[in-house]
């Protein structure tokens, strides 16, 4: 990783990390004793690099967007390899990653701002809401029914936002990777009871599907098929695709080191 945003560190952040650890006023035996204290110090380490480091003080959302995609995939790449301390350190830069996004989000004053506890508050509210099971009186049969539970809450939340008539699909991030996001549709669309036959897109191939215009050709129309497929057996085809690409990827460094 070249990036400091993406885990390497500006030549300040060791005198920045010793003075946030200072501000907050925590030692590693307090950090032993109370969980999350030293997310104060990393919190404390942001400040100060966000105004002491010229690097990190030009950073916006925009630019530090490419970095959250990165470090996720780097974060599961540490855990497929079974590196425990590297996922650890991965993790690490994920984290980064929201703290800075919190940090940059702080200093906005037309309304929009937030602040690394509003985060925070913002998960710890959905979790309550969302486990009535286990913060109110809701009684359970076992993961299932808690699963159906969160869905509904979930969909209740999205059609209590949304402008006009909620989708199942709402919510769906459309810019995760293609294999990922015909699995999700497909588990969406799945458990609001659309029929199966929808997803059979024989009929699409060259017609124009929206937004942009990108017509379905027999190739994509074949992918999208294998998903259901994958799906119906159990399985996620993002995991699979990715463990062949690995095993050819050791293949092709067998080969190189061949020859």
């Amino acid at each position: 990783m070249n990036d400091p945003a993406a885990g390497e560190p500006t030549p300040d952040a060791g005198r920045a990390g010793a003075a946030g650890a200072d501000a907050a006023g925590a030692d590693a035996a307090g950090a032993d004793q109370i969980p999350g204290l030293r997310l104060l110090d990393l919190v404390a380490v942001m400040d100060t690099l966000r105004t002491g480091c010229p690097w990190d003080a030009r950073q916006t959302h925009e630019s530090l967007a490419p970095h959250l995609v990165e470090e996720t995939y780097e974060a599961i790449d540490a855990l497929a390899s079974g590196n425990q301390q590297a996922f650890r350190d991965e993790l690490g830069d994920v984290l980064l990653q929201v703290v800075f996004h919190a940090r940059v989000a702080q200093e906005r004053t037309d309304g929009t701002g937030y602040t690394i506890d509003d985060v925070a508050d913002g998960i710890i509210s959905k979790l309550t809401r969302r486990h009535p099971h286990v913060f109110a009186d809701v009684t359970v049969s076992g993961p299932d029914e808690v699963k159906q539970n969160w869905d509904a809450i979930k969909a209740a939340e999205r059609a209590a936002a949304a402008a006009g008539p909620a989708s199942a699909l709402d919510g769906v991030p459309r810019s995760q990777p293609a294999l990922s996001l015909a699995a999700q549709l497909l588990r969406r669309a799945g458990r609001a009871g659309a029929p199966e036959d929808l997803a059979d897109l024989a009929d699409a191939a060259g017609q124009a599907e929206p937004p942009d215009g990108r017509p379905v050709t027999d190739l994509g129309r074949r992918l999208f098929a294998l998903v259901v497929e994958a799906q119906a057996a159990g399985l996620d085809p993002e995991l699979e695709l990715r463990a062949a690409a690995r095993a050819y990827a050791e293949r092709v460094r067998a080969w190189e080191a061949e020859n």
